[in-house]
């Protein structure tokens, strides 16, 4: 069976899951986390995370076909493909990402328009995309809240109660609380303890909850198209008093996957099996750079059949597409475009 890996890039780091192509949804085979280092670029750890899973399948005896990195940005982007060199691989937009991995899972209506809100760990992204063609009719960034932002008003709640701590800790905390009601917070040098409730979360984040949905608001009445859902993702949604809120403030029906930071890694694990895609612009890459050199000659002719089969989609990069609104004529961008990622002046 064929061993593939997506990889979601962002700005706190990289997600990757190393599964089998046809079984995106199920737990993976491995999986890692790689937080981004203090000064250090994006695709850094994106590198140190397909190292990691190249590893994990090399301990397998397998070989890894086909490897599909996300990303939000051009930036991003830039970044992972220079320091790619001839190593293959494809990068696609986040959202052309979380959408294939939706529609493959049932989630994502038939027609009709969504709002895909990713509250991550640096920030708020708001996409407004089209269900049947994956194109990109608004998106929008938002640095005022996100999971970096939670965790330092949370470590200020503590520090008053006489509980220092580090931004790791706090984190711990906060991510506890989408599981558990109530968890205690200890100072190891004075001994101090406080007691964390959801409800102290609730109050915590509800200042930029509620300046999301004026977000949300924003980017529907940019497109004058109102969507049929919204879908819930990013690890900071798992909390369930952001999901609470945001199903209190926003009259539309919510989309929630249960590994919500997953789904753009999962998307990708779908890309980097080569199925036939209109919104990938590839080139055909070095197998010798996918290959490690302890790979016997029967996986390096089961590996070249393989590449063969999945064609030029195996390494690439997606085109990067132009703003709709940057069309000379007024007419809607192609899909290449629309589906790529957006630009750079879309983020600010």
């Amino acid at each position: 069976m064929v061993l593939v890996l997506g990889v979601s890039a962002g700005a706190g780091g990289a997600r990757a899951v190393l599964t089998h192509s046809d079984q995106p949804h199920l737990p993976p085979i491995d999986r890692c986390r790689v937080p981004r280092r203090a000064g250090g670029g994006v695709e850094e750890a994106v590198f140190e995370a397909i190292r990691q899973m190249r590893r994990s399948a090399d301990r397998r005896d397998e070989l890894i076909t086909g490897t599909a990195v996300t990303c939000r940005c051009p930036l991003h982007a830039d970044a992972i493909r220079a320091a790619a060199g001839s190593t293959p691989l494809t990068i696609v937009s986040e959202p052309v990402a979380q959408l294939r991995y939706l529609r493959f899972t049932g989630q994502l209506p038939e027609d009709g328009t969504v709002l895909l809100y990713d509250l991550g760990s640096s920030g708020l992204t708001i996409t407004h995309s089209d269900c049947r063609t994956d194109s990109v009719l608004s998106s929008k960034r938002s640095t005022v809240l996100g999971g970096d932002g939670f965790d330092a008003l949370l470590r200020w709640q503590l520090a008053r109660d006489g509980v220092l701590t580090d931004k790791i800790t706090c984190r711990r905390h906060r991510e506890a609380l989408s599981v558990d009601r109530v968890v205690t917070a200890m100072d190891d040098n004075s001994g101090g303890r406080a007691v964390l409730t959801r409800s102290d979360i609730a109050e915590l984040c509800a200042a930029g909850i509620h300046h999301s949905v004026s977000f949300v608001h924003q980017t529907i009445e940019q497109t004058e198209t109102p969507p049929g859902a919204i879908v819930l993702l990013g690890g900071c949604v798992r909390s369930p008093s952001i999901q609470e809120t945001l199903a209190e403030l926003i009259d539309l029906p919510m989309i929630y996957d249960p590994e919500p930071e997953a789904v753009s890694s999962r998307g990708a694990v779908l890309l980097a099996t080569g199925r036939p895609a209109a919104e990938l612009r590839t080139t055909r890459a070095k197998l010798s750079d996918l290959t490690p050199a302890t790979v016997d000659r029967r996986k390096l002719i089961a590996a070249l059949a393989v590449t063969a089969a999945l064609g030029a989609t195996i390494a690439g990069v997606l085109a990067m597409d132009r703003d709709s609104s940057s069309s000379h004529d007024g007419t809607p961008p192609t899909p290449v475009e629309v589906v790529g990622i957006p630009p750079v002046d879309s983020f600010r």
